[in-house]
């Protein structure tokens, strides 16, 4: 047996013996209170009509009472002389076929009766186990006895509690299948949770199938619920682990360059080998060092920080925006078209600064890329959701290149631009404001045309 087992068969058996205790205590001590104060009350209420009636309707109504009380009325004339009066009682009673060999009226009880008032007495017979319980009323000058024999409880009582006792055994019988019934039926599916519970803990996580239709199927249910969770978040763990090695070995690359130049061109500088362009060399490798730690902090605040949610006109911020690179797209050949749908003013939900720095990059990205001579930006606004795209016409890219485009220093050779090509920290810049804003976001390619696209809240009106 196990440990809930045996907890499960030594509450029932302490409910069930504390039952029986009660019981036994109950008999004992309240039941014949009990039992004799149900036969006073049925006396009284008996004798409490009877002393309503006319003398000739009592008289002609004593069977019937009899029956429906199931008590033993007398009644003889009302005499002073005490030994006349008990023995014309007694033998009333034995003509109604009761024997009472202890029983008297006494001189106090005779000169209550003659005030009119009622006499209760109880006359404990010992050799025939029982009691005479009866009420004297003085009615009309006629003595009226009420009475009822009650038995002795001693003798039952013990019969009683011995046969509780047999029920008691019975019960503690019935206790131990209950007990193991139950416990097999309720340990079954926890120790199928306590092994889901290891192999979680294990790192495989399984889920448990459980039908109980009660709190432990309920139990089960959220069990299973921990373990996805528990299992995207492993996953998500190992693939930033991964991210992690890999950023950590594309930081080591960008920097490896940049140091070996400077301190080539140091020796260079020591040798006397200066031709005027070594110090120029380095200050331009420090500067894009210095441009790749900006961008590596900026990264690394954008994933920590708190995001201030606010409503804001995203048409006005797109505006702008796309004023300030008009310059270089300009110098770059480029035309840039917007086609608002007919949209002049939209408010988002959203960190306006961080979508400015989604958009500086988005654009900065397309002007960097762009193979053709247009920049398209498409804004829509469909029920509660807001959707910016950008399109540019660029080379085929393969479904490996779009699957690391938003990974860290993923700088493309295609780039027009040595002037406006950076560190390939821009789009993941982007995917980690995205991702703070619970946003859609994405990249399509096809047909030499490439689309970077994302969603955002509107205010509702």
């Amino acid at each position: 047996m196990n440990k809930l087992s045996r907890k499960l068969f030594v509450r029932f058996s302490l409910i069930v013996g504390l039952v029986v205790v009660l019981t036994y205590l109950a008999n004992t001590f309240l039941l014949p209170k009990y039992y004799l104060h149900q036969k006073k009350a049925n006396i009284a209420e008996l004798t409490a009509m009877l002393d309503k009636m006319e003398g000739n309707e009592l008289l002609s109504d004593i069977r019937r009472l009899e029956q429906a009380y199931g008590v033993t009325i007398v009644h003889v004339p009302f005499m002073m002389h005490i030994d006349e009066l008990n023995e014309n009682v007694k033998l009333a009673l034995g003509r109604k076929g009761i024997t009472l060999s202890k029983f008297w009226i006494t001189d106090d009880n005779v000169a209550k009766l003659a005030q009119q008032e009622m006499v209760h007495k109880i006359y404990s017979q010992a050799k025939l186990k029982s009691s005479f319980l009866v009420t004297f009323m003085n009615k009309e000058n006629e003595l009226y006895a009420i009475g009822e024999s009650v038995a002795h409880s001693d003798e039952t009582l013990q019969i009683v509690n011995r046969f509780a006792l047999f029920i008691s055994a019975g019960a503690l019988l019935v206790t131990l299948l209950l007990s193991a019934w139950s416990a097999r039926r309720i340990l079954r599916p926890l120790a199928e949770l306590k092994e889901t519970a290891e192999d979680i803990a294990e790192l495989s996580f399984r889920k448990a199938d459980i039908q109980t239709g009660d709190e432990i199927e309920s139990l089960a249910a959220s069990v299973n619920a921990m373990s996805d969770k528990l299992e995207r978040a492993h996953r998500e763990l190992h693939s930033r682990n991964e991210n992690l090695r890999g950023f950590i070995s594309d930081i080591s690359h960008e920097l490896k360059t940049p140091l070996a130049l400077i301190k080539a061109y140091a020796a260079g500088i020591k040798d006397g080998l200066d031709d005027g362009t070594y110090t120029t060399v380095i200050e331009n490798q420090a500067d894009d060092m210095t441009r790749l730690v900006e961008r590596l902090l900026e990264l690394s605040r954008l994933q920590a920080e708190t995001y201030q949610m606010t409503s804001f006109d995203f048409m006005e911020l797109l505006a702008e925006t796309v004023s300030k690179y008009r310059a270089a797209m300009t110098q770059q050949g480029l035309t840039v078209a917007v086609d608002d749908g007919g949209i002049r003013q939209v408010h988002v939900i959203a960190d306006r600064a961080k979508i400015e720095i989604v958009l500086n990059n988005l654009i900065t990205n397309a002007i960097k890329y762009a193979s053709g001579t247009d920049i398209h930006i498409t804004v829509r606004l469909q029920d509660s959701r807001f959707t910016f795209s950008i399109q540019n016409s660029t080379g085929e890219w393969s479904e490996a290149e779009l699957e690391r485009i938003w990974e860290p220093f993923s700088v493309a050779e295609r780039s027009r631009s040595k002037q406006l090509s950076g560190t390939g920290l821009g789009l993941s810049l982007v995917r980690t404001i995205m991702q703070k804003h619970d946003a859609l976001y994405g990249v399509r390619a096809s047909e030499g045309m490439i689309e970077f696209y994302f969603t955002l809240p509107v205010t509702l009106a």
